[in-house]
């Protein structure tokens, strides 16, 4: 719905999206300071809470602190006010990414100021050792300071699970490493890589959320506010995702690992198979646990089954994210297949090893454990560089 005021010395045109509660104010000057309050008067029948942001082009940012805040009951019926004029930002209840000031007791969250440096490890003491290389953006000052109040609400509500204290701090790290982190490093332009890398990915979400505004050549009408929503709209719900996968897909897995992990030694005397009594996320437990049992790097393969005739041995990486694994499967395996790869390893049932050597299969169980165990005791790899 549309209104149009007069007031002095400028013309102020609003937008309110019915589906999120919206009003975008251009620039102008000379603007009572009782302007916002006009607004909580004039268009909004849900809530007088104001949640401030800039106008103009819109960033994956701004739009998933706007999101975040509204999972929590004192936001979730704000209306977010798009300006970047001070007068207007001085009446909102919280102000993100705009305004120059980053005062969290006052609720202002702008990060674009050149005295700002904070990373999750510089304002949360607990992830400095993990988290001090990438400054935050707004999305990531939001998070830091509500992300584990909003993690249990949406939890709660979706599924109807109570996040135990381990299991929201876990989760909310992991949601910071592996969705935060991301929108944070492109919005400050922080390298992924000392070098250039070897190819761009141009699908992130922080590049989808750029594909909802404007084109630079569009001549037809062009709904900004609209836009804005279906933005908050998808990288809510990839939040939503993000939060629910490692709540409830990616938790729970941790007790299969520990028991896998504490069980090693009975499976082969070397203690570097584990082996998961059921498929699960396992790599990123694996490498926390292995701190906690003072055995990091000590574990080579997992074996698992994904089929009651199909298993694995999977080599494991160096780092969670890296393709280099502690040890490979023996070259003179690797691309090989069925009665090759038998003949090969010596090795009944084995169904194949895949060219680079991190994974083979097999129709046994015993067959991936005989698969491990040779492959520790191969000397091919060291020989071969």
């Amino acid at each position: 719905m549309m209104f149009r005021r007069l007031f002095v010395h400028s013309i102020i045109s609003r937008n309110k999206c019915s589906s999120g509660g919206h009003i975008k104010l251009t620039k102008f000057s000379g603007l009572s300071l009782t302007f916002n309050q006009q607004i909580r008067k004039m268009s909004n029948e849900k809530s007088n809470v104001l949640i401030g942001t800039h106008s103009g082009i819109f960033h994956c940012d701004e739009i998933l602190a706007c999101y975040i805040l509204q999972q929590l009951p004192k936001y979730e019926k704000a209306q977010i006010v798009r300006t970047r004029d001070d007068a207007v930002l001085k009446d909102c209840d919280i102000v993100v990414d705009v305004g120059s000031v980053f005062d969290a007791e006052k609720l202002r969250f702008d990060h674009h100021q050149k005295t700002f440096q904070d990373t999750l490890g510089s304002l949360r003491p607990e992830f400095a050792e993990k988290f001090s290389k990438v400054r935050l953006s707004s999305a990531g000052l939001i998070y830091t300071h509500y992300g584990e109040e909003v993690i249990g609400r949406l939890v709660k509500r979706l599924k109807g699970i109570e996040l135990s204290q381990e299991c929201l701090r876990r989760v909310f790290e992991k949601v910071y490493e592996n969705f935060i982190q991301e929108i944070d490093g492109i919005d400050n332009g922080v390298p992924q890589h000392p070098d250039e890398p070897v190819y761009r990915i141009s699908t992130h979400l922080s590049a989808r959320v750029g594909h909802f505004n404007s084109e630079w050549n569009s001549t037809g009408d062009f709904d900004e506010q609209a836009q804005f929503e279906k933005a908050k709209e998808l990288v809510g719900a990839e939040f939503v995702d993000s939060v629910l996968y490692y709540s409830t897909v990616w938790w729970p897995a941790r007790a299969i690992v520990t028991g896998a992990i504490k069980s090693r030694f009975d499976l082969h005397s070397s203690g570097k198979i584990i082996e998961l009594a059921q498929f699960c996320p396992w790599k990123q437990h694996l490498y926390d646990l292995e701190k906690v049992e003072k055995c990091e790097g000590d574990i080579l393969y997992c074996i698992c089954a994904s089929a009651p005739d199909d298993h694995r041995v999977i080599c494991v990486s160096k780092t969670a994210s890296s393709f280099v694994c502690r040890k490979f499967l023996p070259p003179s395996w690797r691309g090989i297949r069925d009665a090759d790869l038998e003949s090969v390893s010596n090795i009944a049932d084995t169904k194949f090893v895949h060219a680079t050597g991190f994974i083979g299969g097999a129709k046994t169980r015993n067959a991936v454990l005989q698969m491990a165990i040779n492959a520790i005791e191969s000397t091919e790899e060291e020989q071969s560089t």
